[in-house]
C-alpha cells in the first residue's frame, strides 16, 4: 500500500497585531543596506555628515551675520550723528562770520572761515553767580533740534 499524503489546503492567517509602518520598516534597515552594497552605506554616511556640517555652518553664518548687521546699524548711526553736528558747526561758523561781517565796516580785511583754522577752547569754569544761567542751560535740549535749524 502506498500511503498518500494529503496536503491540507492552507488558511491565510489575518495578522491581527501589526505594526505600523512594517511594511517598510525591512528596507531602512542601516545593516540589511550594509551587508547588500556596503559602498552605498559608506556614501550615506558621508552625505548625512556633509548636511549637519552644512547645517551647523548656516547657523554659524546666520548669527555673525546677525552680529554684523547689528554693528553696521550702531556704526551708522554713529555717522549721522557725526554728520548732524558737522553741519550745525558749519552752521553755526557761517551764522558767526555774517554776525562779524556786519559788525565791521571793513568786511575786506576779515578772512573767511574753515573748519582747519578754527580753535577749540574749553569753557572757563563756572562761578556760583551763574546758577540761574545753568539751570536754564540744563533746561533747554537741542538733542531733538534738527541740523540746519
Amino acid at each position: 500500500m502506498v500511503a498518500v499524503a494529503v496536503k491540507q489546503p492552507t488558511q491565510r492567517r489575518a495578522n491581527p497585531i501589526r505594526r505600523p509602518l512594517q511594511l517598510i520598516e525591512g528596507s531602512l534597515s542601516a545593516q540589511r543596506v550594509e551587508r547588500q552594497s556596503p559602498w552605498l552605506s559608506s556614501l550615506h554616511r558621508i552625505a548625512n555628515g556633509s548636511l549637519v556640517g552644512l547645517g551647523f555652518a548656516v547657523l554659524g553664518l546666520s548669527g555673525l551675520t546677525l552680529h554684523w548687521q547689528g554693528q553696521w546699524g550702531n556704526d551708522f548711526q554713529q555717522l549721522e550723528a557725526a554728520q548732524r553736528l558737522e553741519h550745525r558747526l558749519q552752521e553755526s561758523a557761517a551764522v558767526l562770520e555774517q554776525h562779524h561781517l556786519a559788525a565791521t565796516r571793513r568786511p575786506n580785511l576779515l578772512q573767511p572761515t574753515s573748519s582747519e583754522k578754527l580753535l577749540y577752547v574749553s569753557p572757563p569754569p563756572q562761578a556760583e553767580a551763574d546758577d540761574g544761567l545753568n539751570a536754564l542751560l540744563t533746561q533747554v535740549n537741542t538733542s531733538h533740534i534738527p541740523a540746519g535749524y
